[in-house]
């Protein structure tokens, strides 16, 4: 434990020092010098605040010579970027009361905030997004400071924070929100996202996967959340935590790495006689790949980047982006859908990533045309042809690029992805001949622009010392406007003039691609791809020297074993990721395997890293890594233990008359194994119970830092209660109607002061009848419905969308077990369904009353050790 813990301790405060302060006063501005003259006048001045400088000529030039958008918008365009970015958020549809904060918005909102509108840009101070379903989505046409700042917004400011802190909408980017509608998402999907911190678009997966099959009713899908960065995880968790869903795992991996998990036939551990249950290999149905990207495409949000942007930085991540794309894919269904998505304007980052991973996978991919799937979404197509920039010089082409920066930029960077050697050219020197291949989706046709020069730049064009004057400013609009009519017919090499240059245009349908740029719809950038996987990858590595026969022998494997279709192509994203899968921490359980499997019985480790203990006479039997599994392979990370301890969870059915329809026996888990040391209890759902079993199996492989739905806590009372755990208010929903005990049924009156003054005797209650029912209880935990109307306890219909709250009953009071912010927003859904006098915050605090009897009672740690205090919004 304590490697981990100083592990944790070193990525944390790498973690910290890597984020520069941006609201210095002038970052740029040191210290004085002790022997500058006026130094110690200089320091005690009271310097004047500089906003933010808000343009970069070299983003000015990069952009324009690129063609992202035609010259004539060019000023429409960077006038709006240069504004700040008007708030969004959303309702969370599978919500309780979504449908009474969208009538709120609709009927009060919208006309009180009108007068305060102060852009002449937006005609309504708040608006539904239209290409958003359902109006859903909503956009303000006020920036995240005016809503802070202006007294006129401050309801509505108010109105916002309660409601994200509560779940019932989630603040985020308007262009952010589109990656997610375009995966099709269906209740029984297993949906992967690779990057996902800080989880707002993980928040909304849920919100459509849970939408669709309505309250209470856990869907048949998962999904699985996953960061690379520890703290990040920790505010991911945050994030969805509000959603109180049983259908989500948070994993901590690097995406290029993420761990397969499979097993082989004969594999599982069912006993003889009994069929093998559950999955065997861990693919998904969708795949949300938002790579991390340069984010110039968030200007608007954040200003600060203006003056550290350069084009080096989407060149920095080309290669980590194509690599997360890959894995993304080789963990896709054959028919499965990925989005993949960059909150950039480059196309270093964008067309050219996925010009490349159509390239590497043959034919096996096919780039989609979602032309016709939300059309109100103002978007412009993907581009066929750009350059890429390395050190203020353009180039145009492998050919262009010095040897000694050839590690640096890739051949996948441009537009036709061939090295010098694919293409039959001599580097820095004519072009020689250009390799002509199939005009398929799943093919590329390269195809060349030839763009004249004057005579005088044909004897610089001709020396190879001068990179520079090899290329000359291109006019990429005209490019691109003729990248279809050379993909259909490409231009001979012998009849390219000697006065003329290459100019490369990829062959693939790039512009089913989309990119958002600010001042269509008044938002932020953004870039989207959707990819469907048609077959199993056979995958082109990298252009290296040394791939070639590595590729062969991979292809041989594959053709041999074409039954293991997953394993091959497990084993060929591994080769594509540089190598760098022998380094990951899949070896770790390895090494300790090798001392746990050296008995006289113990035979070699499988292929693909997948751990089988073959017992005599070559039958597969049970693994032998349950000492691992049992200590957690991971350090510094509890595993994740099912709960079976039969005298508690038989007290627990007993006493609250659990239906038997609703299982707990093998869903529910904690991060203890000691029964008598557990303090939450989590239910998972069935496709998350399945993910859990192949996990262990395999190795614990999946590097868990939380999951499932805390639904019973550990309770200490002075009452005798005769059991130990009492229900989590994130479980109620669910649990709700199959409760049958312990269960009070409140006239709206009673529910109210409940919530008002939370502990009220029994003598108090409006309701003398409630009040009585309410001694009568055993001492405990108890559930308060409310009764609407003047409907009968009998015919009062409790399921999932009943409002209803966790209450503690003790000697002689009901006590509320909610929190106070919880209680707060319950007052005033009431107050605006049922038109009831809202209470105050202030005057719900002073009410506020300790419980009798109880200790710790609200304890909401989430599922994992890991805690920070970062807050951060989802670009």
């Amino acid at each position: 434990m304590g490697g981990g813990q100083k592990r944790g301790r070193t990525q944390r405060r790498h973690f910290k020092q890597s984020r520069e302060n941006v609201w210095k006063l002038n970052p740029k501005k040191t210290r004085p010098d002790a022997d500058e003259p006026d130094a110690d006048a200089k320091a005690n001045a009271n310097p004047k605040w500089e906003p933010f400088a808000t343009q970069n000529p070299g983003f000015d030039e990069y952009y324009k010579e690129q063609g992202i958008v035609p010259e004539d918008e060019w000023d429409d365009f960077i006038s709006l970027l240069r504004k700040p970015l008007p708030a969004a958020f959303r309702i969370n549809a599978s919500g309780q009361f979504f449908q009474d904060i969208r009538s709120q918005l609709e009927n009060d909102f919208m006309k009180s905030l009108q007068a305060e509108v102060t852009d002449d840009y937006e005609a309504e101070a708040i608006r539904p997004l239209s290409w958003y379903p359902g109006n859903i989505a909503w956009h303000l046409n006020f920036s995240r400071m005016q809503l802070r700042k202006n007294q006129a917004l401050e309801r509505f400011h108010e109105f916002l924070k309660q409601e994200n802190e509560i779940g019932n909408i989630t603040r985020q980017e308007a262009v952010s929100m589109v990656p997610p509608l375009f995966l099709d998402v269906l209740p029984d999907h297993h949906i992967l996202d690779m990057c996902a911190a800080p989880g707002s678009k993980t928040f909304q997966l849920l919100e459509i996967m849970h939408q669709s099959i309505g309250p209470g009713v856990l869907p048949n899908g998962l999904v699985i959340a996953n960061d690379v960065d520890v703290q990040r995880c920790n505010l991911l968790i945050h994030q969805t935590k509000r959603m109180s869903t049983a259908n989500l795992i948070v994993t901590n991996h690097e995406a290029q790495h993420f761990p397969s998990c499979s097993l082989k036939k004969g594999q599982g551990v069912a006993s003889e006689g009994q069929e093998e249950h559950g999955i065997h290999t861990l693919e998904f149905d969708r795949v949300l790949c938002d790579v991390p990207c340069s984010g110039d495409g968030t200007l608007r949000k954040a200003p600060d980047i203006w003056r550290k942007w350069n084009a080096g930085m989407g060149n920095g991540l080309h290669r980590l982006q194509v690599e997360i794309a890959m894995r993304g894919l080789a963990l896709l269904k054959v028919g499965g859908r990925m989005v993949y998505s960059t909150c950039s304007l480059n196309p270093v980052e964008n067309e050219a990533v996925v010009a490349e991973v159509l390239r590497r996978s043959r034919g096996s991919v096919e780039l989609l045309d979602v032309s016709n799937e939300l059309p109100e979404l103002v978007r412009r197509p993907g581009l066929n042809t750009w350059k890429v920039r390395d050190r203020g010089v353009w180039l145009t082409s492998y050919k262009d690029v010095p040897l000694y920066r050839r590690s640096v930029i890739l051949p996948s960077m441009f537009p036709s992805g061939q090295s010098c050697k694919e293409n039959h050219t001599l580097c820095n020197d004519v072009q020689k001949d250009v390799k002509i291949v199939g005009n398929n989706l799943g093919e590329e046709t390269v195809g060349v622009v030839v763009i004249e020069q004057d005579q005088t730049n044909t004897e610089h064009q001709n020396s190879s010392d001068d990179l520079s004057s090899n290329t000359i400013p291109l006019d990429t609009v005209k490019a691109a406007a003729m990248a279809n009519e050379v993909s259909k017919k490409s231009i001979p090499p012998e009849e390219l003039d000697k006065n003329s240059i290459a100019m490369e245009v990829s062959g693939f349908p790039l512009h089913y691609c989309m990119r958002i740029v600010p001042h269509d719809q008044n938002s932020g950038a953004f870039f989207i791809a959707v990819l469907q996987k048609m077959a199993p990858l056979h995958v082109v590595p990298e252009n290296h020297a040394s791939e070639p026969a590595k590729f062969s022998q991979v292809s041989e494997n594959t053709s041999e074993n074409p039954e293991d279709e997953n394993e091959a192509e497990e084993r060929i994203s591994g080769q594509v990721s540089i190598q760098a899968e022998e380094n990951t921490d899949t070896n770790v359980l390895e090494e300790q395997l090798k001392s746990n499997l050296s008995t006289k019985n113990a035979c070699s480790t499988a292929n693909n890293k997948e751990e089988v203990v073959k017992c005599d006479g070559g039958k597969s039997g049970h693994m032998g890594i349950k000492d691992v599994e049992r200590k957690g392979k991971w350090r510094g990370v509890d595993p994740v233990v099912f709960f079976t301890d039969e005298k508690t969870i038989n007290s627990i059915l007993s006493f609250y008359g659990i239906n038997d329809a609703f299982p707990l026996y093998g869903h529910l888990v904690t991060r203890n194994s000691d029964a008598n040391h557990v303090k939450r209890i989590y239910y998972i759902s069935n496709s998350v119970q399945e993910v859990l079993q192949l996990n262990d199996q395999v190795g614990q492989r999946l590097k868990i830092t939380s999951l499932g739905l805390k639904i019973f806590e550990r309770q200490t009372s002075k009452d005798g209660s005769t059991c130990a755990f009492r229900l989590s208010s994130e479980g109620l929903p669910l649990l709700l109607p199959y409760i049958s005990k312990q269960i009070l049924f409140a006239s709206l009156a009673d529910f109210q002061h409940l919530l008002q003054y939370r502990t009220i005797k029994f003598p108090d209650f409006v309701d003398s009848k409630f009040g009585e029912e309410a001694s009568d209880l055993v001492p405990g935990c108890c559930v308060v419905v409310l009764r609407e109307g003047n409907r009968s306890t009998d015919s009062t219909a409790v399921d999932a969308s009943t409002v209803a709250i966790v209450c503690w009953k003790g000697k002689t009071n009901i006590s509320i077990m909610v929190s106070p912010l919880d209680g707060k927003e319950l007052l005033e859904r009431l107050a605006f369904r049922f038109g009831i006098k809202s209470i105050s915050l202030e005057e719900n605090k002073k009410s506020n009353m300790e419980i009798e009897g109880v200790s710790n009672l609200e304890d909401v740690e989430p599922i994992a050790t890991i805690e920070t205090d970062n807050q951060e919004i989802e670009h």
